[in-house]
């Protein structure tokens, strides 16, 4: 059976091994079909050995798209784009599913890995959305590139003006080239949540701990809290409160120490 290609990219420190890890574990333990699982990254120290680090490339294009990010004020905000290089990884065919690793998975993601095959998939993100503006969540994306070599290649042919017009957003820069090509889909909002957004919404985050909706697959933790702030709960402002959450334990901690072991997870 050929196996689902899954990809993140673990750039600097902020993020540890056990990040990777448990989204690995969290990705294996919810797909019904073996998994290739992929890390980009300089610091390989600490992944477990299942997982197929890839070298975290300089590009050839750095030093433009640094400086036209300097302009936006939003230094390293395109790095993902390197995981869109053809020829990225060796023998790698199909699809890819890729993730941040501020999200944590609970729910089946074959639905997700098979939706609409052959464009790029990304979720509404729910401040855009709320502004009336198309653009994509870049948490969760899915492309193939042997179909999208366009996400790479357009920015390696004009970096300071791609990254001007996506005002330093890569996910403005994916969602929007795959728009326009007419191949872009929107992955449907239930499986796709935020934690802050829909699981602990002002001002019932006062009241009860934080919900996990039932149709989630993912949960993304953009901006704050993120999962060590949620877990015994947290108080960044008035609206941001957040009581401890026990099902992100579960599934974020002890279902990967689980399946991995102590020592990985």
């Amino acid at each position: 059976m050929q196996p689902v290609n899954i990809m993140c990219i673990k750039w600097g420190t902020l993020f540890g091994p056990e990040y990777v890890n448990r989204l690995y574990s969290g990705v294996r333990r919810n797909m019904s079909r073996p998994v290739r699982f992929l890390c980009m990254t300089e610091h390989a120290q600490g992944l477990h050995p299942d997982i197929e680090v890839l070298d975290l490339p300089i590009e050839p294009f750095a030093e433009p798209m640094a400086a036209a990010l300097a302009v936006a004020n939003r230094q390293g905000a395109m790095r993902k784009v390197s995981l869109f290089r053809p020829g990225l990884a060796p023998d790698l065919q199909g699809p890819v599913l890729g993730f941040d690793l501020d999200v944590v998975i609970t729910g089946s993601l074959d639905e997700i890995h098979d939706l609409a095959p052959g464009t790029v998939a990304m979720r509404h993100d729910w401040t855009e959305k709320r502004k009336g503006r198309p653009t994509g969540h870049g948490s969760v994306f899915r492309f193939d590139p042997a179909l999208h070599p366009f996400l790479y290649q357009d920015l390696a042919a004009n970096p300071y003006e791609e990254v001007e017009t996506a005002r330093g957003s890569e996910q403005r820069y994916t969602s929007h080239k795959a728009m326009d090509r007419g191949v872009f889909t929107y992955i449907p909002e239930p499986w796709v949540v935020s934690f802050k957004y829909d699981c602990n919404p002002f001002p019932g985050n006062w009241f009860h701990p934080p919900r996990l909706p039932a149709e989630a697959k993912v949960v993304c933790f953009h901006g704050r809290p993120k999962m060590t702030d949620a877990l015994e709960g947290w108080n960044g402002s008035f609206i941001r409160h957040s009581k401890p959450c026990d099902w992100l334990r579960e599934h974020w901690i002890d279902r990967a120490k689980a399946d991995l072991g102590g020592d990985w997870a």
